[in-house]
């Protein structure tokens, strides 16, 4: 019972998490970008990417953590578990001054990397910021391996409330430093410590409440080799995911000022929220998906499950993004000002990249359970590197905008090679699922395109005016398309939704 209401409680608390970070993300972008002015911002955000790569260096070891101490405490191994955590740390040592070594020399270079577009006082604020980044990656790393060990022990409740705790004590401490002149470099020491704090605290979980012992009791080259070995695949996707997101931050930096940096990171930003939003909503789905035991499931079974899943996924992602088709300029404009109006193309162009990967998630639970997801690890870091070497050739010698398109136009090959291999190693049929949810596609597009084509001619009417009138006509339009293309199951799944928000329907109706 006590595992169960964990469980329960953790999920509710993830979902929380989610939409707090994702809320609070959306009210205190546009304060900070105004209080520091998109140059600063931009080089703030430039920076943070910068150090983020030095968080490959965790290996993806703080999700293994959680694997081998569930592990350990199933087969009640007291003194497995105590042996494994103390090499673990040994690790995270060795990583811990992998960062402060790398780091170092990216510090004593970055005048070389950005002598073309930052001025000396820019350079100035980016070391300082660079130091203390990573101070707190270094100590960051390590301190992760709490919450896995949590994790590890079915332990779900505490680290996310201290999470969110974080979180919300680090949006109040923001918007009170930047109304007293704070700048970026007093956001990155908030950062810095509100880290430190969430540290102290899942240490104190671990240690005291959960009673956790980390203790060498003999020295085991082949637990590195394992926890390693394991942990491989996980590194690799947060390559792929560095490399897609942040990276890019890092190349314009070079070759554009940080202004430009800011426009491209308000872009990443609501690209991730649209990200953030769908891993939410499968969520709920994919748990029951996993329980159907995918090795004994047969291509009709394992079909219909994708198509279930991708179908609700395609309707909540394609009621978003027709709204940012129709709406997103003038959200950008009043949200974070006309100078970033650009970052509405950007975001258009990520959206297309990540529908098609958002909505075909449990093709990928399906490769797990079957043991074949090396394919894609290898697929998704050759087509990347191949992104990224094409996307700094259309960055530096066309712009901003060739650039995300090139990143784009490798993720969409990359689904194109992988619905292939669903089929041929997957045993799911693809051909059925594409007719299940083309219809989708094509009638949102088709009412997108009409009601765009539409507000083009309310240009005369005042903007708010315009928008509640277009908002109206798209609503209305988005149930007929979905009444016309849902399923019944779709449609209960629909009113169970709107009698949570207290909108009572009728069966006849819908």
């Amino acid at each position: 019972m006590r595992k169960i209401s964990q469980l329960k409680g953790g999920a509710a608390l993830s979902f929380a998490s989610i939409f707090l970070t994702n809320v609070i993300g959306l009210v205190i972008t546009p304060i900070i970008i105004r209080s520091l002015g998109s140059s600063e911002y931009g080089l703030y955000t430039m920076i943070g990417a910068v150090v983020g790569y030095l968080s490959l260096l965790d290996f993806g070891l703080s999700n293994t953590i959680v694997r081998f101490v569930a592990k350990y405490r199933a087969k009640q191994d007291v003194f497995g578990e105590e042996n494994f955590l103390a090499h673990v740390f040994i690790l995270y040592s060795i990583i811990s001054l992998g960062v402060i070594i790398i780091g170092g020399i990216i510090y004593l270079n970055l005048e070389s990397i950005y002598e073309n577009t930052l001025s000396p006082d820019q350079l100035n604020k980016a070391k300082i910021m660079m130091l203390i980044l990573i101070f707190n990656l270094a100590l960051s790393l390590p301190g992760g391996a709490f919450t896995g060990i949590c994790f590890g022990y079915e332990q779900f409740i505490l680290p996310k409330i201290t999470t969110i705790v974080r979180y919300l004590l680090r949006s109040i401490l923001v918007i009170t430093i930047l109304y007293y002149g704070g700048g970026s470099i007093s956001l990155v020491i908030i950062d810095t410590i509100m880290n430190i704090m969430l540290i102290l605290a899942n240490a104190f979980i671990a240690l005291r409440i959960l009673n956790v012992k980390i203790k060498m009791h003999l020295f085991d080259s082949m637990i590195f080799k394992t926890t390693l070995r394991f942990s491989f695949w996980i590194f690799v996707y947060a390559i792929v995911h560095q490399l897609r997101w942040q990276f890019g931050q890092f190349l314009i930096g070079i070759f554009y000022n940080t202004s430009i940096v800011a426009i491209y990171a308000v872009g990443i930003t609501l690209g991730n929220y649209y990200g953030a939003f769908s891993g939410a909503i499968a969520g709920v789905f994919l748990p029951r998906a996993t329980k159907m035991g995918v090795l004994n499931s047969g291509t009709e079974e394992l079909t219909n499950m994708f198509i279930k899943i991708s179908r609700i996924l395609l309707f909540i992602l394609l009621f978003i993004f027709g709204g940012f088709i129709l709406f997103g300029r003038d959200f950008i404009h009043f949200w974070v000002g006309k100078e970033y109006d650009q970052a509405y193309y950007y975001v258009l162009i990520i959206m297309v990249g990540l529908t098609p990967i958002l909505t075909q998630g449990f093709a990928n639970n399906v490769l797990e359970g079957k043991n074949l997801i090396s394919f894609r690890g290898k697929l998704l870091l050759l087509l990347t590197i191949l992104g990224t070497v094409a996307g700094i050739f259309a960055l530096k010698y066309y712009g901003v905008m060739q650039f995300i398109i090139t990143t784009v136009v490798f993720m969409l090959l990359e689904r194109i090679i992988m619905n292939f291999y669903y089929k041929k190693k997957a045993d799911l049929d693809m051909g059925r699922y594409f007719k299940k949810v083309l219809p989708i596609y094509l009638s949102v597009s088709m009412l997108v395109l009409l009601i765009y084509t539409l507000s083009l001619l309310l240009m005369n009417l005042q903007i708010i005016q315009r928008i509640i009138l277009t908002l109206s006509i798209y609503l209305i339009g988005f149930l007929m398309v979905f009444i016309k293309t849902s399923t019944d199951f779709e449609k209960r799944e629909f009113r169970k939704v709107l009698a949570f928000i207290g909108i009572n329907t009728k069966k006849e109706n819908l």
